[in-house]
């Protein structure tokens, strides 16, 4: 359907998962994706999909916590394909422990790749968004908006996104750059494998899903890809600053 023909978008963590979807789904409605991820095979595999289906598309190799890297995977970009209209914050760690569980390294490499990463994403692209006009996905989570045991870290993180998200959709609401977040909930992807261990394994998980999540069910990538290209498109012209929850209902109750 093109609705996203002539634009650029920069999804990070685009190498698996939500992100990968994203990127396939965003290429098949005409953007031209970069495919950036911290590994450069699950990038080039993504890119190699995206080509092979007639899209168009570039593997870049960064750490989002490494402003260097953002700053490259940036101009990369806009080298490449003139500019950057999308920027999908996608990439994110999940380590799961109470405070006294988790060490300081852990923490704080959870707040560099989940918060730093996409502030310094954003500083590194709004400039071309101002320009051109254009899009911020964050993807924050249930675990920002409602507390989890066991998730200390990672539920901090995610309610930081929550409120950067609004902050920045108040900074650029009149530059014409749009920001919104997604928050999923449980999504059957290798992100939540040290969450599923840290529950007792795939049983465990699918009696709490069950117990405790209103549709009953994991959700897919494709499904939050879905949701990301809404927010990408001109379909959400309306919608700033908005946190859009797709989670089978979990934050409903």
């Amino acid at each position: 359907m093109d609705r996203l023909a002539g634009r650029t978008a920069l999804i990070t963590g685009a190498g698996h998962g939500q992100g990968a979807a994203a990127a396939r789904l965003f290429a098949s409605e005409g953007a031209a994706v970069a495919v950036a991820d911290i590994r450069a095979d699950a990038a080039a595999r993504v890119v190699d999909e995206i080509e092979s289906a007639g899209g168009r598309a570039l593997a870049i190799v960064a750490d989002v916590a490494d402003e260097a890297d953002d700053e490259r995977m940036v101009g990369e970009t806009v080298a490449a394909f003139g500019g950057v209209q999308i920027l999908y914050n996608n990439a994110a760690i999940l380590i799961p422990g109470t405070v006294e569980e988790l060490d300081l390294e852990r923490w704080t490499r959870q707040f560099a790749v989940n918060v730093t990463g996409q502030f310094l994403c954003a500083k590194h692209s709004v400039p071309h968004l101002k320009r051109d006009g254009g899009v911020i996905i964050n993807t924050a989570s249930t675990a920002g908006v409602v507390g989890e045991a066991g998730m200390a870290g990672y539920c901090a993180t995610k309610g930081a996104v929550v409120n950067l998200t609004r902050a920045m959709a108040l900074d650029y609401a009149r530059d014409g750059v749009r920001v919104n977040c997604i928050c999923p909930g449980w999504v059957e992807t290798g992100f939540n494998d040290p969450a599923i261990a840290a529950m007792g394994g795939d049983d465990a998980v699918a009696a709490a899903l069950d117990a405790y999540v209103p549709m009953g069910r994991q959700g897919v990538a494709e499904e939050i890809a879905e949701v990301a290209l809404f927010l990408a498109s001109d379909a959400s012209s309306l919608m700033t600053g908005s946190i859009v929850a797709a989670d089978a209902g979990l934050t409903a109750m």
